[in-house]
């Protein structure tokens, strides 16, 4: 039974990093703005931002060989690497000038310092690892980088993972210092904890969102239901962005939006081996990323990753991949089946066909046993006992599947926006590097919705004033990547 209607602005549905991330965009480009955040759960970034449900890489194309490609040719494409490595500092900037202007508290940390590592073997594979260090090395964002194929060298960057191996067996790693552990939860809980300060922004938890409506003149009524009460209420708002992560696909089909037509899910869940011998896990102090399994999503790139949470540091192994028909780690499973409908049957049919392997990767993740995951973690932490290690459950994520002419349908890694032509609703589907390039996503979004603000004199004055880089380019302006790096890693406390 509805007992209000009530008007907004603008309508956040989710409250995690990504809509935290655009609210205080637009509270900073619209202090008038009235802004209302809806989550169905009872807490604030509790899905994919929450620690454990994510690596807290910041990721930056420092360690993730998956974002360097090796060409037919034999070179190494690095276009990607260098695009992430960007966006990784204007999410920093973003966040320092929030501790600048106290928006984020400042005895916390949300971001340390832990070392980013490659570690690979086998002579094919040293081989890629020293073309990609050559390729990458000369660019400002990457020059800080190490290279080594001495045993000795690399023990002294990662002994855990030395001790046991051997020292005739052809390995190389690379090192970067100033790699990052983001505690994504927490940097989310903090801007939204800003935005309730805020006049005009009220943020609803135990919300749902039921369904969608464009009226006539523009406007959106979004519908929702009090899950505590089962009371239902309308919501007028000039703009809805749709930030739910996993549930993000669902919300987009209750709006009917020509634009999503043709779109499909692809859910994947993840699984961690927990160190729970707090002896071993000081033995390693850095996230080393190794080379994926054929077939694999980009989340699944093997890791031996030191986390920082609360103060306490951890040690965690993985993801192994795992198959789910839920959209979201505290979702439905017939989030899959219910999101079938006649205009994504096809592309999911056909992505389906043209992944075969990864079909057969995630098959033969579902049924390993304990003992084939301790082995693969053996691969990387020789010594390794499996009464030291637990098995934990991450977070949910859906790869998009999209409509394609010639192929039907494609499987896309990464993530993409959807939105309205006239601007008045955007959605963002997928999932990885997803976090770590928010600021730059949701610049993204306020570019597609609004882009006769976005040219405004006044906008872009206030943008760089938040990201001083804005409209620059770290990749090619070396000398500003180096002084903006400084100054927010003295701001963000990553320097000594």
């Amino acid at each position: 039974m509805k007992i209000k209607q009530s008007s907004s602005d603008i309508v956040l549905i989710g409250a995690g990093i990504m809509s935290a991330t655009l609210g205080v965009l637009l509270k900073q480009l619209m202090p008038a703005a009235k802004i209302h955040i809806y989550e169905r759960l009872d807490k604030v970034g509790a899905e994919s931002s929450d620690a454990w449900n994510n690596a807290g890489t910041g990721h930056s194309a420092f360690c993730e060989l998956n974002y360097t490609p090796q060409r037919e040719d034999g070179s190494i494409d690095i276009e990607k690497a260098l695009r992430i490595g960007s966006t990784f500092e204007v999410s920093k900037q973003f966040w320092a000038y929030l501790k600048r202007q106290n928006h984020l508290p400042k005895s916390e940390s949300f971001i340390n310092d832990i070392p980013h590592m490659s570690f690979v073997w086998g002579a094919a594979n040293v081989a890629f690892l020293k073309k990609r260090y050559e390729v990458m090395q000369p660019y400002a964002l990457f020059e800080d980088m190490k290279y080594s194929e001495n045993h000795g060298e690399i023990t002294e960057w990662a002994p855990l993972m030395m001790k046991g191996r051997k020292i005739d067996y052809p390995l190389a790693a690379t090192r970067m210092d100033i790699g990052t552990d983001v505690n994504f939860g927490a940097i989310t809980r903090h801007m939204i904890a800003y935005l309730q300060t805020c006049d005009g922004v009220e943020v609803h938890l135990g919300h749902e969102v039921q369904d969608m409506t464009k009226q006539p003149g523009g406007r959106w009524k979004v519908e929702v239901e009090d899950l505590d009460t089962g009371q239902e209420k309308d919501v007028f708002a000039n703009f809805v962005f749709i930030g739910a992560g996993g549930g993000a696909l669902t919300l987009l089909e209750k709006s009917d939006l020509p634009e999503g037509r043709g779109y499909a899910g692809f859910p994947v869940s993840g699984q961690w081996l927990r160190c729970t011998n707090p002896e071993v896990a000081a033995q390693h102090g850095a996230k080393v990323y190794g080379k994926a399994a054929t077939g694999s999503p980009p989340m699944s790139v093997p890791h031996l990753d030191t986390r920082m949470l609360d103060g306490q540091r951890s040690l965690l192994f993985g993801p192994y991949a795992g198959f789910s028909t839920k959209f979201l780690k505290n979702g439905s499973y017939f989030d899959l089946p219910l999101s079938i409908e006649m205009h994504n049957v096809w592309p999911m049919l056909s992505a389906g066909f043209h992944n075969i392997g990864l079909t057969k990767y995630l098959v033969q993740q579902v049924f390993q046993s304990e003992e084939d995951r301790f082995e693969f973690l053996q691969l990387y932490y020789p010594e390794a006992r499996m009464e030291d290690w637990e098995l934990a459950i991450a977070g949910q994520r859906v790869q998009i599947i999209k409509k394609d002419e010639e192929e039907g349908g494609v499987l896309k890694f990464g993530t993409e926006i959807v939105a309205d032509p006239d601007g008045s609703l955007a959605a963002l589907l997928g999932a990885s590097p997803g976090a770590s390039t928010s600021v730059s996503i949701m610049l993204d979004v306020l570019e597609k919705c609004f882009p006769k603000e976005m040219a405004s004199p006044s906008w872009q004055a206030k943008l760089k004033e938040m990201i001083p880089t804005f409209g620059h380019s770290l990749v090619t302006e070396a000398d500003l990547c180096r002084e903006v790096r400084a100054e927010t890693g003295e701001v963000l406390k990553l320097t000594d």
